[in-house]
């Protein structure tokens, strides 16, 4: 009777063995799970390896890179960078948004998935101001900003258009995913569409185009009047 208990001890831990084979393999698999950056407003001369070295502070990057056209292999003013760590990421994005790298002031967030694919040509093409200028009255100063359905508050879309000039006024539709903010100066609104438009705001693809004015009595309902 005293042997019978002694194989028992040697038995279970080649029972938790296969645990931790698994517990080995899930951290390899959640390696594809990182936690992706978006950096925006890159100056047109900032390589990878800069781009690395600016965020290399806030823990370990699995991946970093600035996306270039293909066929010039000239920036396109953005890239991606990712951390192994949640928590570095997040602290990444909000230590580095409006952070000054090179000649511009740098813009984070959290990536998509993947990007939207362009729809055709006409679309993917970035705006230009003067056709955006064009489009709308001379006393048009507001801008719509659509497709936010998360955390659309007053104060993101400061942060978000504040670099463009001076806000007169915000007014957020949370339950309709969108927002007017409306400018001092035309000049400010129109570089404020050419930059967000088609950018991700919370990890969400944005729509940016000139709002309805305050004055036109048709359209007090797109001004921000109470719905009746």
């Amino acid at each position: 009777t005293m042997t019978n208990p002694g194989p028992i001890p040697v038995a279970q831990p080649a029972k938790l063995e296969p645990k931790f084979v698994l517990n080995h393999n899930t951290t390899v698999i959640n390696k594809a799970e990182h936690y992706h950056i978006f950096v925006g407003d890159l100056s047109p001369e900032i390589e990878t390896q800069t781009l690395r070295e600016a965020f290399a502070p806030f823990g370990e990057i699995s991946d970093c890179r600035v996306v270039r056209d293909p066929q010039t292999l000239k920036s396109k003013g953005y890239g991606f960078v990712s951390f192994v760590k949640k928590a570095e990421a997040e602290s990444a994005i909000t230590a580095m948004n409006g952070q000054w790298l090179g000649s511009r002031s740098i813009r984070t967030n959290w990536a998509t998935r993947k990007p939207p694919a362009p729809k055709s040509d006409l679309n993917s093409k970035p705006l230009t101001f003067d056709e955006v200028y064009n489009q709308s009255s001379p006393t048009n100063c507001t801008v719509y900003c659509g497709g936010l359905t998360n955390g659309l508050t007053e104060d993101l879309m400061q942060k978000t258009f504040s670099p463009f000039g001076t806000i007169q006024e915000i007014r957020v539709f949370k339950d309709k995913g969108y927002a007017f903010v409306r400018f001092s100066t035309k000049e400010s609104a129109t570089h404020a569409i050419v930059a967000v438009h088609n950018t991700d705001i919370n990890g969400q693809p944005v729509k940016c185009s000139w709002g309805k004015e305050s004055g036109d009595p048709n359209n007090a309902q797109a001004a921000g009047q109470p719905l009746t």
